[in-house]
């Protein structure tokens, strides 16, 4: 073999030890939310019509995985293919899987802890075929394990909506920050052209690809996201009573929904608290505010002046270096988000002070672009120029177009490895459920970051 070789060898080693450790790190997630905390009732219950029973969630990750690792990567003969159906979210929508023959908290464990052995064993004698790209750097493994990951989120936000005593371990916020306070409120991104989505990421998703170049007239955002505290003065004002503030679509939604403030929002004798996985507390007024949908998020920014930024803008803000010209993975660089960049992988069961994390702070100044709570935009989930559906077309490009609305950064409720400035996420502008939150924009004056 030549050095060459030898070297490659190494590197898809270590690639193979790295995957096979996050493999492990999110399943033991995904107990945590699940078998290791809730009954088999708990497990089996849909706790609201907008989510799957938490036991659906459990199997279709295995399934998933199977799916992937097993049969498409390693090429194995099926496990369990009368499972398929079932676990296809494609065809069951979330409000009719109870009524599926799921499997039993303790058959959906014993299947999963099956696939991940078969998983794992194979992973050890994979080539990870850079001709094939499904296996080049190791895509397909990354797949599954951003796609776990994301269920986790989901799981959480199932815990959310889930009535009864709280089972969550409840974990001491983060600090406020010592320079809140003199943070100036937005950050001038001037104009110029950058680059949008990636090429060369061995993470990232279809939806994400290629890299192209944009380019932005100068523009405002804010440095945080919008908080709490703040989001009250236009629930006081009287903002969801004043169709001024409104789309059309929105309104309509107001109206008919009769939301009167952001989900799980509570007032009582004058006070305003909140409910946070089956506790009731104070509401935290400089946290950013969550749980709100896009309408309540645009309804505002009107209120106060603004916009939403879209999503090129969000991105620039977020990823390019002016002075050096380059694409940064996070707001801060290249290196792997620690403690000291942001608030991930529910490290604190709610969003941290607006303003924290100057370690994470972009190019421009902004914090918190990355974790905390989801940022809706105000575009639409459209492909990028040059986009080709990889591995499979229900991933991204069944849902182009429609009233999707792209969210970015992440929340506290996040894993680090989907985080990075150019992952799209994309919902329902009435979903509220999300850990999302937003902050403002607004277009610089003439000359202004020329």
């Amino acid at each position: 073999m030549t050095v060459l070789g030898l070297g490659q060898q190494a590197a898809d080693d270590d690639l193979k030890a790295l995957l096979a450790r996050e493999l492990e790190r999110v399943r033991s997630r995904s107990l945590g939310l699940t078998t290791d905390v809730l009954e088999v009732d708990e497990l089996l219950a849909q706790h609201s019509r907008l989510m799957s029973p938490l036991v659906w969630d459990l199997a279709h990750v295995g399934n998933y995985e199977e799916l992937w690792l097993v049969r498409a990567a390693a090429g194995i003969e099926a496990m369990r293919p009368e499972l398929d159906d079932i676990y296809d979210a494609f065809e069951h929508p979330r409000a009719e899987r109870p009524t599926l023959p799921l499997l039993q908290p303790s058959e959906a464990q014993s299947y999963i802890s099956t696939v991940r052995s078969k998983v794992l064993d194979s992973l050890d004698r994979m080539s990870l075929d850079p001709a094939n790209p499904l296996l080049d750097k190791g895509f397909v493994y990354s797949m599954v394990v951003q796609h776990e990951h994301m269920h986790d989120e989901t799981m959480l936000a199932t815990h959310q909506l889930r009535r009864g005593a709280a089972v969550l371990h409840d974990v001491p916020p983060a600090a406020a920050p010592r320079d809140a306070a003199a943070l100036p409120a937005e950050v001038l991104v001037p104009a110029g052209t950058f680059t949008m989505g990636t090429s060369d990421d061995g993470w990232a998703y279809d939806n994400e690809r290629p890299a192209h170049d944009l380019h932005l007239p100068a523009f405002y955002i804010d440095t945080a996201p919008v908080a709490n505290r703040a989001y009250l003065s236009f629930v006081e004002a009287g903002g969801y009573d004043d169709p001024r503030w409104w789309s059309t679509a929105g309104w309509a939604w107001r109206t008919e929904s009769g939301k009167r403030s952001p989900a799980f929002w509570l007032r009582e004798g004058g006070e305003w608290l909140r409910r946070r996985f089956g506790r009731v507390e104070p509401l935290p007024p400089d946290q950013p505010v969550q749980h709100v949908c896009f309408h309540e998020a645009a309804a505002y920014a009107r209120w106060a002046g603004r916009r939403l930024p879209t999503e090129p803008e969000w991105e620039k803000a977020a990823s390019w270096d002016p002075v050096a010209r380059h694409k940064r993975r996070y707001p801060w660089g290249d290196d792997d988000p620690t403690p000291a960049h942001a608030n991930l992988g529910q490290r604190h069961h709610q969003p941290a002070p607006v303003g924290s994390f100057p370690a994470g702070a972009s190019a421009y100044g902004a914090r918190q672009l990355v974790g905390d709570v989801w940022e809706w935009t105000s575009s639409g989930f459209e492909r990028y120029p040059g986009f080709r559906p990889f591995p499979y077309p229900e991933y991204s490009e069944v849902f182009f177009g429609g009233d999707y609305r792209v969210l970015r950064g992440g929340s506290w409720a996040t894993d680090r490895t989907a985080v990075r400035t150019t992952f799209r996420n994309w919902d329902h502008p009435i979903r509220r459920q999300i850990f999302a939150g937003f902050r403002c924009a607004r277009d610089a004056a003439p000359g202004e970051g020329a």
